[in-house]
This record gives C-alpha cells, structure tokens and sequence, in this order.
C-alpha cells in the first residue's frame, strides 16, 4: 500500500493523483504482475524493481509527468497510472499520454475520473495545450475511456509502437485544452 497517500496534486470525488516515486517500486511491480492478463497484449509494463528503476532513469531524462491514479481513503492504494510522456514546450506545449488501471481496482470507473483529472491538471498547472493518446484498435476498453472524456480521432498509424515484441498498429486520439474548456462551458 501506499505510504505517500497525503501527497496528493488532485483529487476529485472518488480518486485522486500522486506523483510515482522510486519508492513505490515494490508495490507498482507487484500491481504489474498480478495486471499482466489485462495488460496484455497493449502495455509492456516493468515487472521487476531492477526494470521499474531503469523506466525511472529513461524518464528522468525527458520531460514526463508520472502520475498513479489512487484511492485516497486510508490507504492510498493505487488504481492505475498515467504517463504524460515526451512533453515540448514552446508553440507546441503538448505530451502523449501512456495509461493503464490494475486488475484489482479495474472496471470501477477509477480510470475515467483519474484520466479527467490528468487532463485538468495537464491543461492547468502543467500548462500544456494538447494531449495524444495512441491506442491499438483492440484495445477496446482504452478506446471507450478516451471516447467518455472527449478526446477526437485524428487518425491511424501503421506500425507505430513496439509494444510485447511486436510493432503494434495505433489510432491517433487527442484533446486540446480549448476542448476542455468547450465541454465545461
């Protein structure tokens, strides 16, 4: 469980977002482990500590939020997470967005109000301007989060990721702050 539950950069009715440290890397690999059959074949994900340190030092070296959705009651147990990755500034102010829920907390609707949060804290303090999700067209269950928070197609790449030893086809799905601040008004 989470010892970081009062670290919190959102929090919205049912979940709130932390940043990941090194220190969770015992309890997000256990998730990862016990997530691999709903992960599979969309997510390659590190299992091991020795694998979540190296994704730690790959993300040092780029801009990247990393952030786990939790439930903020006693424990803070982590629902899921979510990767703003490659983040530009400048004219472009824009990241890609990388996700998953773990199997224990799955299907409890975790993720949609996370990801929302995501999206008011990418647009807000993190002032980014445009957010892309790359989704397999499988991946039926990514494809239905994105659609409820209002993200547009914009289109298909072939071979775009190499994800469990395979290039993998992906949509192009994205939303703008100007977006965001439509559907609110």
């Amino acid at each position: 469980m989470s010892e970081h539950h009062d670290d919190f950069l959102a929090r919205g009715p049912r979940v709130a977002l932390r940043a990941l440290t090194r220190a969770d890397a015992a309890e997000f690999t256990r998730l990862v482990r016990v997530s691999e059959e709903l992960h599979t074949p969309w997510l390659s994900m590190p299992a091991t500590e020795d694998a979540f340190m190296a994704y730690m030092d790959r993300t040092d070296a780029v801009e990247t939020a990393r952030l786990l959705v939790c439930l903020p009651g006693a424990d803070g147990a982590i629902a899921g997470f979510v990767n703003i990755n490659n983040i530009v500034r400048g004219a472009f102010r824009s990241g890609y967005l990388g996700y998953g829920s773990f199997a224990p907390t799955a299907g409890h609707g975790y993720m949609t109000e996370g990801l929302g949060l995501v999206l008011r804290y990418a647009f807000g303090p993190l002032g980014l301007h445009r957010l892309e999700a790359n989704i397999q067209p499988g991946n039926a269950a990514s494809l239905a989060l994105v659609k409820r928070l209002g993200f547009r197609l914009e289109g298909f790449s072939p071979d775009y990721l190499f994800i469990s030893g395979a290039w993998r086809d992906h949509e192009r799905w994205a939303i703008t702050a100007d977006m965001i601040d439509a559907a609110e008004a």
